[in-house]
């Protein structure tokens, strides 16, 4: 059993759609629990069955009501698990936190969560293991991180306890200190923050929250126990930096215990963790932001011991300090040193490279005390690097590609605001060596990663330095040297071009590297030009057409030339890939500005291709060109070709040759989209059941009863035994009039299944649908591989009386749990007895049985008449026994493919009883859920 769970959750977490396809997620959900509450299982396998609801629970619990029910099962499981059982306790809350939080239990305050919060405290009170081995305090570790996971979820729920959380800090000695000191940090930031969102809130209010005197600093309901949705989202963090605003409590200078209890978590941060304590520090510097009567002095004794530091964490914490207070508690001595330790970290050997990579940002973001840029989030330098100073970090050929690209982007920002005379060109022209030297490193051959290195540093050279033109004029022209010897790195250089045009729009370097590469192209000899040099050659020549600036001339003069079979034998051969290629350059010769003048030249090209070309498909698109230019004028063949293209840009690549055929019969060939659905299905009338097992009055004795019940098990054992769910609807008109949509012919119903318990359904074809005449009867027939209700999306497609073909949706169709009950399947010669003698069998079965088999009991309070009537209304054509004995109704229901139920139905003194046989234990909820829908009618 336990390896079959352990199957099961495997495949669960592997792919938890696909596994619910199978089932349903109630079901699934009802076995995780019932297995939870069943003794006889390990505690190995109930930490294993926890884990769905752990990673999945929105999955699992569908709606807030089905996760209320869950955590109180949880709960249920907690209170009766022995205190021995710690690991498995342990993981019991951290299912119960995922399932409040993501079903929004908590913030709802719903009693299951008020439930559990009580429960949290109680185990972190209970400080009786600190004399013992300490076996639970790994369950306390987990009700801190517990209640800290709600308070980050819904900030404030613990505000009125935050007395008694920090008596709880103060006195733990164990290593749970730090888990209390971050709850108590965490609790104190968020219901400071709730009083900063008070109106008339001051320093009493501020008292009485850390007295524990929570009604006097507000009133204890939920809308306002709680911070809102939008709330949350600030308080994830509220250093802005020294710019921005933080939400203020103006207390005046008495705010000693304040100042007391933030000084207490000071001096013992240094017992935490580094992470703890960049945490701790985090929160403080938030709550001194929002309290202006403590000043950031506070920090100033543990300014030493940060700025040492060797831990990233703690190091970004002294950043965010300083961004938060600036020259309120840093000194410029203490700003220049920071910047200087920044320097030496980001080169120093034995840090790793994504820890180099991160100090090199916190130069490019370093809170100054006077920033002179305000910019949001752009990459600025503090004034106190100098060139000097960055020397240091100089990118060099050995550094990996990361580091490198850090570094030249760093510098390059130094020399930008040095200039280009003294040491800004010196630097300048330092970089273009360095950019050079990977440029030779590409030429002689290298792995794709340094070529990709090189372009991206070509690209921030050009990015900042572009407007020097010594400079990017011989890179232009070592660029198209490069290219000559490589042209494998087409696509790189298309790349480069494109992202120089985007981001560097007042420039026309890109235009100018691509009228150079066009010259070296057009200009070598076709006798040392291959096909793969071709086919790079044409990707870049297509690039090239698309710039309205560049004249084409050479362009026109390379493609006849290589076409010509006298003058290159490159595409004799008819390859159907340069083809295409030659006819994507040719596109964009055809909606070039130019066009006028490039006529004549054009239409040779496409002459050429149709008379020389040896590939069919190539011909035949070459010969549409032609009749396209030949035919259309310059607007409208830009509107086929290229709609949307930007006057002496780049042009958008969709095609549309679809715009010649005319609109009236483009939409008389294409499906038209409705804008609402135009029909439904709806539920047809029951009609009367044919052959009912109580209109047949034949009696058989005992032998032919047990004859009978022998003759259906052997029918029920053919593996040809199997059933289908005839459904009846009628297919109307939707309410909304539309004229248009009166008459409909030739419809075709489509039928898609939302879950894996049927089989597919098959297309229906109804000939009309007439407003005017009664609606068309549809009988749709479900073949079921598990008997669970489903829903249907349904789409149709049919004709209008003008010819159009339109494509319409329709509502879903919900098949109901009762709508898959059919008779028992037997000849209609057995009569009662044989029947009854079936009913009798299988409740024998099901009663003797385990496995799949259950029995259950539903009860509910009805009068005779009411049970008559209900009995009458939905039991009737599943009834057994005799519906003139009213002492015990006998109702058998059969669920294709191969599912029974059965109920025994008789009131007794206190309520009516349904007494439940079914031999699939997975049906009982529905079962369930169907008698209480009909019984409360």
């Amino acid at each position: 059993m336990a390896a079959n769970w352990a199957e099961r959750i495997s495949a669960f977490s592997r792919r938890p759609s696909g596994f619910l396809s199978g089932t349903t997620a109630e079901a699934f959900l009802a076995e995780l629990l019932r297995e939870l509450r069943d003794d006889r299982a390990t505690y190995s396998v109930k930490i294993l069955l926890l884990s769905p609801l752990c990673e999945h629970p929105t999955l699992l619990c569908c709606s807030d009501s089905v996760g209320e029910e869950t955590a109180l099962e949880l709960m249920s499981v907690f209170a009766q698990c022995p205190p021995k059982s710690v690991q498995f306790r342990c993981h019991l809350l951290l299912a119960l936190t995922s399932v409040l939080i993501c079903t929004s239990c908590v913030k709802s305050h719903s009693r299951a969560s008020l439930d559990f919060l009580d429960v949290l405290l109680q185990i972190a009170q209970d400080t009786s293991d600190i004399h013992t081995d300490g076996s639970q305090r790994p369950l306390r570790a987990i009700a801190c991180e517990c209640l800290r996971e709600l308070e980050a979820c819904c900030p404030g729920l613990l505000s009125q306890r935050l007395e008694l959380l920090g008596g709880l800090w103060q006195q733990e000695t164990s290593r749970l200190h730090q888990a209390y000191a971050e709850l108590y940090t965490l609790v104190l930031r968020n219901a400071i923050y709730q009083l900063t969102q008070e109106t008339g809130a001051g320093a009493e209010h501020l008292k009485a929250l850390l007295g524990g005197n929570t009604s006097a600093a507000w009133e204890a309901d939920q809308e306002s126990g709680l911070a809102s949705s939008k709330d949350s989202a600030i308080l994830s963090s509220l250093i802005l930096g020294p710019m921005g605003t933080v939400p203020t409590l103006h207390t005046g200078p008495d705010c000693k215990e304040l100042r007391s209890v933030l000084s207490t978590l000071l001096d013992e941060s240094y017992l935490l963790t580094p992470l703890c304590q960049a945490t701790l520090l985090h929160r403080l510097t938030e709550v001194v932001a929002m309290v202006p009567g403590v000043p950031p002095a506070i920090f100033r004794t543990h300014l030493l011991r940060l700025l040492g530091t060797s831990e990233v964490s703690l190091l970004h914490a002294t950043l965010l300090l300083k961004c938060a207070f600036t020259d309120s508690l840093f000194s410029s001595e203490d700003e220049a040193f920071i910047l200087k330790r920044l320097v030496v970290l980001s080169q120093h050997l034995l840090l790793s490279t994504p820890e180099k990579l991160f100090y090199m940002d916190c130069i490019l973001h370093f809170p100054e005390n006077r920033p002179i840029s305000c910019g949001d989030g752009d990459e600025t330098l503090p004034v106190l690097l100098t060139p000097q100073l960055a020397s240091a970090l100089v990118p060099t050929v050995f550094n990996d590609s990361a580091t490198l690209l850090a570094r030249f982007n760093m510098l390059s920002l130094v020399y930008l605001e040095e200039g280009e005379e003294g040491q800004g060109g010196q630097g300048l022209a330092y970089l273009y060596e360095h950019l050079s030297s990977l440029l030779s490193m590409v030429e002689n051959g290298c792995g794709r990663e340094l070529v990709v290195t090189f372009f991206r540093a070509a690209f921030l050279f050009l990015y900042y330095f572009c407007h020097v033109e010594r400079y990017s004029n011989d890179l232009t022209k070592q660029l198209c040297q490069l290219y000559l010897n490589h042209t494998k790195l087409a696509p790189h250089f298309i790349n480069l071009a494109d992202q120089t045009q985007d981001r560097l729009s007042e420039s026309s370097w890109s235009v100018g590297l691509l009228k150079a590469l066009q010259r070296v192209i057009t200009e070598a000899p076709l006798t040392q030009l291959t096909s793969h040099d071709l086919s790079r050659h044409l990707k870049m020549l297509a690039r090239v057409a698309e710039e309205g600036e560049i004249i084409q001339q050479s362009t026109l003069t390379f493609l006849s030339s290589i076409i010509t079979p006298s003058s290159s034998s490159l595409c004799t051969g008819g390859d159907w890939r340069l083809g295409n290629e030659i006819l994507r350059v040719c596109r964009h010769l055809l909606v070039h500005p130019s066009l006028d003048s490039l006529l004549t030249p054009l239409a040779d090209v496409l002459q050429l291709l149709v008379c020389h070309y040896a590939d069919m498909e190539i011909q035949d698109h070459a010969r549409l060109y032609y009749t396209l230019l030949t035919t259309l004028s310059r607007e409208k063949l830009a509107g086929v070709l290229a709609q949307g293209m930007e006057e002496g840009g780049r042009q958008d690549k969709k095609q549309s040759l679809s715009c010649l055929i005319g609109e009236g019969l483009t939409s008389t060939l294409t499906i038209q989209q409705t804008e609402r659905a135009v029909f439904r299905l709806i539920e047809a009338p029951p009609e009367p059941r044919a052959g009912d097992i109580n209109s047949n009055e034949v009696q058989k004795g005992p032998e032919e009863a047990s004859a009978s019940m022998e003759a259906y098990r052997d029918q029920f054992s053919d593996s040809s035994f199997a059933s289908e769910i005839t459904l009846q609807y009628q297919l109307v008109h939707i309410n909304s009039h539309d004229s248009h949509f009166d008459q409909l012919f030739s419809i075709r119903l489509h039928f898609s299944l939302t879950d894996h318990h049927y089989e597919e359904l098959g297309d229906i074809s109804v000939p009309c649908l007439l407003r005017e005449r009664p609606s068309a009867i549809v009988q749709l027939t479900l073949k079921p591989r598990k008997p669970y209700p489903t829903s249907l999306h349904a789409s149709a497609i049919f004709t209008s009386p003008d010819g159009h073909t339109w494509h319409t949706t329709l509502p879903d169709i919900h098949v109901a749990f009762q709508q898959t009950f059919l008779p028992l399947p037997v000849p209609s010669n057995w009569g009662r007895g044989g029947t009854l003698s079936v009913f009798e069998g299988l409740w024998d079965e099901i009663c003797s049985e385990s496995g799949d088999s259950a029995m259950s009991l539903f009860c509910c309070q009805l009068k005779e008449a009411a049970l008559n009537t209900l009995v009458e209304k939905h039991f009737l054509p599943f009834l057994i026994s005799d519906a003139s004995h009213k002492e015990e109704f006998k109702v058998l229901f059969f669920l294709p493919p191969r599912s029974h139920i059965l109920l025994k139905v008789s009131s007794e003194e206190d309520a009516v009883h349904f007494n439940i046989a079914t031999d699939n234990w997975e049906l009982l909820s529905h079962v369930n859920s169907y008698l209480l829908k009909i019984t409360s009618l």
